[in-house]
């Protein structure tokens, strides 16, 4: 089982400590809310602990759960406190419509974070083309993932199959724009008939 620091206190975060938890991984919350912090440590229980905001993450891996308007400000505070982490950008980038994405062509928000951190951080993108309340039901979900580090890749893989969900490594830390780009299609299908209860799969033909 790994050590999880997740950074950030939202939706995203209460979803992925809680199957963490239940997974038997060790998970610390950290946020610039303590309070929000401590009671949602209280109601993931499994002994979650309250981190500083800013400190040394005590997980071998962090997750970055923060909107991608303060993602890369965020990754840029913690600085050296990242070094030899390996640091799950969950963010998506998509506009205020949903129909594209804001990063310049031929980069990603994971890029702009990676560029931020030490070099020994590795920066994998992972969980951004699942809905947040879709984790909270019941059942395995397809991960798709993306990173330039065999090892860093290996060890989130463990942890999303340590969540009951199905990891899917998608390629190098360059395919994290396409998997940003799956933001727009799944929030297409969403609002155009499929509704919100949706999850992207993929399936294996023999």
């Amino acid at each position: 089982m790994s050590s999880i620091s997740f950074i950030g206190l939202g939706g995203m975060t209460n979803a992925i400590a809680a199957r963490a938890v239940k997974g038997g991984n060790t998970v610390e919350l950290m946020g610039r809310d303590a309070a929000k912090a401590k009671s949602l440590a209280a109601t993931l229980g499994g002994g979650a602990t309250v981190g500083t905001f800013g400190a040394v993450p005590t997980g071998d891996i962090v997750v970055l759960a923060v909107p991608y308007t303060s993602a890369v400000q965020v990754a840029a505070q913690y600085g050296s406190a990242l070094a030899g982490k390996i640091l799950i950008d969950i963010s998506n980038t998509f506009n205020a419509d949903a129909t594209g994405v804001v990063t310049p062509e031929g980069t990603s928000g994971a890029q702009e974070i990676a560029e931020v951190v030490p070099e020994s951080a590795h920066v994998v993108k992972a969980f951004n083309t699942v809905f947040g309340h879709v984790l909270t039901q019941e059942g395995s979900r397809d991960v798709l993932f993306a990173g330039d580090d065999a090892e860093a890749k290996a060890t989130v893989s463990a942890f999303v199959t340590s969540l009951g969900l199905r990891p899917l490594d998608a390629g190098g830390l360059e395919m994290a724009r396409w998997l940003e780009g799956v933001g727009p299609l799944l929030m297409g299908l969403a609002q155009n008939g499929a509704g919100f209860n949706i999850a992207l799969g993929i399936n294996t033909l023999n």
